[in-house]
């Protein structure tokens, strides 16, 4: 399939999300895809391997969070090939993105990418999150990484106050909101609908009490 049916894709579901794209900024995410499906043939980075399936279920499940982030600090916990960390720092140059990682060959393709599109604001850890120390983020993300509750175990000791959890979940997570500890307060649950994504996405957005 040409980059332009990919281009179209992902400029008709950007639209459908309400995410604004400059010209640059889709040639940059087309570059990252490029990039994911290459190193995917050798690597497996991700169980997709049909390039525009990868637009919708990586490229527009990820930008489905940015009309919920604020300008800061943001730690993408289990981000794999950079989902969906890279793809924010692409389209939100004022939101410094951490992606961390145990897995070696992940954290690698990321590095790659960080080099080959110049993002400057995008730094790589590989660790596990319970054992990883850093100043603490304005929001920490996670994509079909852990339950909720195990999130907010591994990773509370990197969230600033004030800041905000937000998890990427399938279905509506009933069982693993009402076993979350007393002192985490849900914010909000957005139902997302992302282009050409079957199923339920949706949105969990946690605050720690004082």
């Amino acid at each position: 399939m040409s980059e332009a049916k990919y281009r179209a894709a992902l400029q008709a579901g950007a639209d459908t999300l309400a995410v604004q794209l400059e010209p640059h900024q889709i040639d940059t995410l087309l570059a990252f895809h490029a990039g994911l499906s290459k190193w995917n043939q050798a690597y497996n980075l991700t169980a997709v391997r049909d390039p525009l399936e990868m637009i919708h279920r990586h490229l527009l499940d990820s930008l489905a969070i940015v009309p919920f982030l604020s300008a800061g600090t943001l730690l993408d916990v289990g981000t794999g090939a950079g989902l969906p960390g890279v793809v924010v720092a692409i389209v939100r140059p004022d939101i410094q993105v951490t992606c961390l990682d145990s897995n070696g060959k992940k954290i690698r393709f990321i590095r790659q990418m960080i080099l080959e599109l110049g993002l400057k604001q995008v730094a790589t850890t590989q660790a596990r999150v319970e054992s990883f120390t850093a100043e603490p983020f304005s929001a920490i993300t996670s994509r079909a990484f852990a339950t909720l509750g195990d999130m907010v175990q591994w990773s509370r000791h990197l969230l600033a106050p004030e800041g905000q959890f937000l998890a990427m979940k399938g279905q509506y997570p009933e069982a693993e909101l009402a076993a979350l500890p007393a002192d985490v307060n849900v914010l909000a649950v957005q139902q997302l609908h992302v282009p050409g994504v079957p199923g339920e996405r949706h949105l969990v957005r946690l605050g720690l009490h004082d």
